[in-house]
């Protein structure tokens, strides 16, 4: 590696300082290293004015300024197009390179391509590493050297591999020294970024570093029980981590080592999680057609209804379903889904609505906070029986017995479905069904009819996808 003079480390999917592998490496190299961050117009003019997710990355990036500013470093960041902005930043800044972490998304892989070449064009140098996963692209194989398509075997073939080597987390804090003394910079508002509606949603996690850290503990003192928790969304189960990954608050290397050392139940259901997260993001990586289109080619034309009136209606939380209702709700007004919840809402999509997933996949890549394409793409294709590793497109989620076996008491219906507050422990979960109501509730008024009946569905649902 060459020693550099003054280099700039582009913070993207990474807004920590701690164990952070592209500020490790361009601190050891450089005598000089400015953070920078760019609000990408690329990705951001084609966002409404409402995503949560502006406020929870400003947010984000407000505690990464303070936390550089405390080891004498600044955060600089630019809003534009970043093929055009990091050339820019280098120029501005007389930056000899650029250093980041490797972006696995089809998207992202075009864009880092372009970049290093305008980059290169000016004579500046290109370093990226592996952050956001253990293992990466080819690490993981068969074999017989092809990527898995299984999550099980991948899965085994992944623990392994599995040392306390890719465990290790990267001494960043030693060579902090290195960060560029600058003038203060000031982040862009919402406002002057053309999200000022985003401000008011509401942001039911923490963000920033210290949120990261705060939910990481208290989730530690819950897993052990998360196994046995983790699908009963009226119940803290879940470690509700999935945006500090997403936008690496977190470290990755932290939490596979903490699920790792601990290795009882909880924490191996969890690990399991993890690999999960990575399976998708290999799937992604060696088959990036799956981002438009089914990894099983015979599913890429089924017929489907498409009905959009159905489809409001599964956005709207109006589908007569409860636990589909108060799922959508929750998504609606927090931009978070449990993951029991994800499941059942999909399967209902795809297998009750007749409607294409690519329809569902977009609706939550516009609401979830968490969003990721791997993750989001993987978990959509799993439901609807078209992805890798699917669920037999003969295997259709019963809404009333997953919400009769998930959510026994209701707890979660009435929280966000409270039109329906004053039914017993049975009813809630099929109103229609019910021998008896509250005298002053009345079934297609107060809450809605079902829109579909499941049983005639699924025999629908069969035919369409039992074709060859």
């Amino acid at each position: 590696m060459p020693r550099f003079a003054r280099v700039l480390c582009w913070f993207r999917r990474d807004l920590r300082l701690s164990d952070h592998a592209a500020l490790y490496h361009a601190l050891k190299s450089a005598d000089e290293v400015i953070p920078v961050f760019v609000f990408d117009r690329d990705i951001l003019d084609v966002l409404p004015g409402d995503d949560r997710r502006l406020p929870f990355i400003l947010a984000c990036l407000h505690e990464l300024q303070q936390a550089l500013r405390a080891h004498g470093g600044e955060l600089v960041t630019a809003h534009a197009s970043a093929v055009e902005a990091l050339p820019a930043l280098a120029a501005q800044w007389g930056a000899e390179a650029v250093f980041t972490n490797r972006d696995y998304e089809p998207a992202a892989i075009a864009r880092d391509a372009a970049v290093r070449q305008r980059l290169a064009a000016q004579g500046v140098a290109w370093f990226d590493y592996k952050d956001q996963v253990i293992f990466e692209c080819d690490e993981v194989l068969t074999q017989g050297g092809k990527p898995f398509s299984v999550f099980t075997p991948y899965k085994n073939a992944w623990l392994k591999k599995l040392t306390p080597f890719y465990l290790q987390s990267y001494p960043v804090e030693r060579y902090l020294p290195a960060l560029a003394r600058l003038p203060e910079q000031t982040l862009p508002t919402l406002d002057a970024l053309g999200f000022a509606e985003a401000a008011a949603q509401p942001l039911k996690i923490t963000p920033g570093i210290s949120g990261a850290q705060a939910a990481l503990a208290d989730f530690q003192r819950r897993l052990t029980h998360y196994q046995r928790l983790r699908d009963f969304p009226a119940s803290k189960g879940p470690s509700y981590l999935s945006p500090h990954l997403r936008f690496g608050t977190l470290s990755i290397r932290l939490l596979a080592q903490l699920a790792w050392a601990q290795g009882d139940e909880g924490a191996q259901t969890w690990l399991n999680e993890l690999i999960w997260r990575e399976f998708y993001q290999q799937i992604l990586w060696h088959h990036p057609r799956v981002a438009e289109h089914a990894f099983k080619p015979e599913y890429d034309a089924l017929a489907f209804d498409n009905d959009p009136e159905l489809f409001a209606a599964w956005c709207e939380g109006r589908t007569g379903y409860p636990i589909v209702d108060a799922a959508m709700r929750q998504l609606a007004q927090t931009g978070y889904m449990h993951n029991r919840l994800r499941m059942i809402v999909a399967s209902f999509l795809v297998k009750d609505l007749l409607i294409d997933w690519r329809w569902g996949e977009a609706h939550f890549a516009r609401l979830l906070l968490d969003f990721d394409l791997a993750a989001n793409n993987g978990g959509w294709q799993w439901a609807a029986s078209t992805g890798c590793d699917a669920q037999p497109y003969f295997r259709i989620f019963n809404p009333v017995s997953q919400s009769e076996k998930f959510d026994a008491e209701g707890k979660f219906i009435r929280r966000y479905v409270p039109e329906l507050t004053a039914l017993d422990n049975k009813a809630i979960h099929a109103p229609w069904l019910a021998k008896r109501l509250p005298e002053d509730f009345r079934l297609g008024r107060d809450y809605p009819k079902p829109i579909v009946d499941h049983a005639t569905q699924r025999q629908r649902a069969l035919a369409l996808f039992g074709r060859d």
